[in-house]
C-alpha cells in the first residue's frame, strides 16, 4: 500500500435522495439478504429538499471503522452495515493517485478502515424513509471512494442488503424493485422506469405530522406482519402483481386518475395488513386519518382524482398533485384545516419549493386567516381548523438519483484530522 508513511487521508462526498413507493414493499422472505415477497414501486424525492449527505474517509492511521449520524457516533458492528461493507470491499477497484504517491491495490481495501459521517435534511426514522436515503447514500459513495465498478444494477442489491427501500434511492424518477428468484438475491435489483423529466408536472407535498422515532420499526413490523397476516399473503400473491403491472402502465402514459386510484388503494391496503397484523401496528394518527378524509371528499367532489395520497411506516403524509395549478389549490386546502400554530413562522411551516406557496397566495400567516372554506366543504359539517396538528409542510417533486459532491465545503469530515467537522 504505497503512501501509508504519509498517513493520507482519501475522501468523497455524495448525496442520495429519499423515495416514496407507491406500490408498497412490506415482507421479507429473507430477513438477512432482505428479500421482499412482492415487486414494489416508488417515486425519487427531489434530493434538495428530502436526501442525505454522506462523506466517507479512508486513511492507513485509522483504527476501526467509525460512523456520525446527524452530528453523533453510532456503532457501525450492525449486520447492516457489516453486510454493504464487506460486498463493497470484495468489488473494490485499484486506486492511484499519482500526485499524492498514493497507490490502493484491491486486497488493501481489506485492511483499511473507513470514517463515514452522514446527515439528512429531514426526520429520521418518522416513516419518510430515512433508512432508504442513508443508506443508498452510504453505499453510492463508499464505492465511488473504492472505485466500484456498477454492473447491472449490483450496486442497488448491496444497498438493499442494508435497507431494502435503498436499492430504489439509486435512481431517480420512478423505479421498480423486483423481487427476484434467486435464493441468492442477486435478481432482487431495482431498475428505472422512467426518469425525473418524464413525469415532470407532478408536484409533491409531504405533510409532516410527526418527526418523532416511530413505536414499531419497519424491520419488526415486516416480521410480525409476514407471521401473523392472512392479508399479507393475498397481498403479494394476488393483488400487488396485478398493481405493479396497472402502475406502470400508469406512468408510462402518464395517466394520472390510474395513478392516483392505485397509488391510494395500496396505501391503504397496507395499513389494513398493518392493523391485521397481531399485535395490531398502529403507524397513522388521527391526524392521518383526517388527512386521508379531506382528500377523499376533495376527489369525491370532482368526480375525478384531483391528488394521491400515500403513506409509509408512519403518520406522514405525502401527497401527490398532477400539476402546479391543482398543487396550489391541495396546498390552500391543507394550510386552510390545518393552519401552523401560534408564534410559527410562515418560513419555518411551508419548506422546499417556495413557488408553490407563491402561487396559492400565501404570503404571510394573515393570508392562511383569511382562506374560505373549499367548495366540498359546503356538503359537510362545519370545516374543523385544528393549528399545530402538522409540524410543517414540505412542496417538492421528482428527483434524480445519487450525485458525488466536489465542493470541499459540502465535505462533513475534515481531510485534516478525519474526523467529522
Amino acid at each position: 500500500m504505497a503512501g501509508e508513511s504519509e498517513k493520507w487521508i482519501l475522501m468523497a462526498t455524495a448525496r442520495a435522495p429519499t423515495n416514496i413507493a407507491v406500490i408498497k414493499y412490506w415482507g421479507k422472505r429473507d430477513e438477512n439478504l432482505i428479500l421482499p415477497i412482492n415487486d414494489s414501486i416508488s417515486v425519487t424525492l427531489d434530493p434538495d429538499h428530502l436526501s442525505a449527505t454522506t462523506t466517507v474517509a479512508v486513511s492507513p492511521s485509522f483504527e476501526k471503522d467509525r460512523m456520525w449520524l446527524n452530528g453523533k457516533e453510532i456503532p457501525l458492528s450492525g449486520g447492516r452495515y457489516q453486510n454493504c461493507l464487506r460486498e463493497l470491499r470484495n468489488r473494490a477497484g485499484d486506486f492511484m493517485d499519482e500526485r499524492r504517491g498514493i497507490r490502493i491495490n484491491q486486497e488493501d481495501w481489506n485492511k483499511l478502515h473507513f470514517h463515514i459521517a452522514s446527515y439528512n435534511n429531514f426526520p429520521t426514522a418518522a416513516g419518510l424513509a430515512s433508512s432508504a436515503a442513508g443508506f443508498a447514500c452510504f453505499v453510492f459513495s463508499l464505492a465511488k471512494l473504492m472505485n466500484v465498478k456498477e454492473e447491472l444494477g449490483q450496486l442497488s442489491a448491496i444497498a438493499r442488503q442494508g435497507s431494502g427501500s435503498a436499492c430504489r434511492s439509486l435512481y431517480g424518477g420512478f423505479v421498480k424493485w423486483t423481487m427476484g428468484d434467486a435464493m441468492s438475491g442477486s435478481d432482487s435489483i431495482a431498475v428505472q422506469l422512467a426518469n425525473e423529466t418524464h413525469w415532470k408536472d407532478l408536484v409533491i407535498i409531504v405533510a409532516v405530522v410527526s418527526s418523532r422515532q416511530k413505536e414499531t420499526s419497519s424491520t419488526s413490523g415486516m416480521r410480525e406482519s409476514v407471521e401473523s397476516s392472512s392479508l399479507i399473503q393475498h397481498r403479494a400473491k394476488v393483488v400487488v402483481p396485478r398493481r405493479i403491472l396497472q402502475m406502470e402502465e400508469a406512468i408510462r402514459n402518464r395517466d394520472f386518475s390510474s395513478f392516483a386510484r392505485l397509488t391510494c388503494a395500496d396505501s391503504n391496503q397496507f395499513h389494513a395488513v398493518c392493523l391485521d397484523t397481531s399485535p395490531p401496528i398502529f403507524y397513522m394518527n388521527d391526524t392521518s386519518h383526517r388527512i386521508i378524509s379531506l382528500m377523499e371528499r376533495w376527489n369525491r367532489h370532482e368526480k375525478t382524482p384531483q391528488v394521491a395520497y400515500t403513506f409509509d411506516a408512519g403518520p406522514n403524509a405525502v401527497l401527490i398533485a398532477p400539476n402546479h395549478e391543482v398543487a396550489t389549490l391541495l396546498l390552500q386546502r391543507l394550510l386552510f384545516y390545518f393552519p401552523p400554530a401560534p408564534n410559527t413562522e410562515l418560513k419555518n411551516y411551508v419548506l422546499g419549493d417556495q413557488t408553490i406557496l407563491q402561487e396559492a397566495g400565501i404570503q404571510s400567516l394573515s393570508s392562511i386567516e383569511a382562506l374560505k372554506p373549499p367548495p366540498e366543504a359546503k356538503d359537510n359539517a362545519p370545516a374543523q381548523r385544528v393549528a399545530g396538528d402538522v409540524n410543517y409542510f414540505i412542496c417538492t417533486r421528482s428527483g434524480k438519483g445519487p450525485v458525488v459532491l466536489v465542493e470541499e465545503d459540502k465535505a462533513l469530515i475534515s481531510s485534516q484530522t478525519g474526523l467529522p467537522k
